[in-house]
């Protein structure tokens, strides 16, 4: 069974998860750079391929790998934490909970100073309800 969080626990949690996720966000920033940079790279070799240096390629793709690595590290913590992480790109963190006897999920992302918002399991980000203060 999951681990549940009370609202006051989840923002208890952001102390060691936020550092994570920015690293995440940062992480999963330089990887679509890299994928862009590479792909630009692959028409220019599919174009005409000279000037270009043969072991580039290999390089961005291995920059490529590293930064997966990263980012499922940091992930994979989050989630040894028992949050799941929603969203690469944004931030988006989400806690089981219960609340008034549903199961939920309390949504935080981040640059938000705390955890305020729930959603239900089915609802995601676009269904976010304010929290009602503890």
């Amino acid at each position: 069974m999951p681990r549940r969080f009370t609202p006051s626990e989840a923002n208890n949690e952001l102390t060691e998860i936020r550092p994570l996720v920015e690293e995440i966000v940062a992480h999963s920033r330089e990887l679509r750079r890299l994928q862009a940079q590479r792909q630009a790279l692959g028409q220019r070799i599919a174009g005409n391929g000279g000037g270009i240096d043969a072991g580039a390629l290999g390089e961005l793709e291995e920059a490529e790998r590293q930064e997966r690595i990263e980012i499922t590290s940091r992930v994979d913590a989050v989630h040894k934490r028992g949050a799941i992480v929603k969203d690469l790109d944004t931030g988006l963190v989400d806690f089981p909970a219960r609340l008034q006897g549903q199961e939920v999920l309390l949504c935080w992302q981040l640059g938000e100073d705390q955890v305020e918002h729930w959603h239900g399991l089915e609802e995601g980000f676009a269904g976010r309800k304010r929290l009602n203060p503890e």
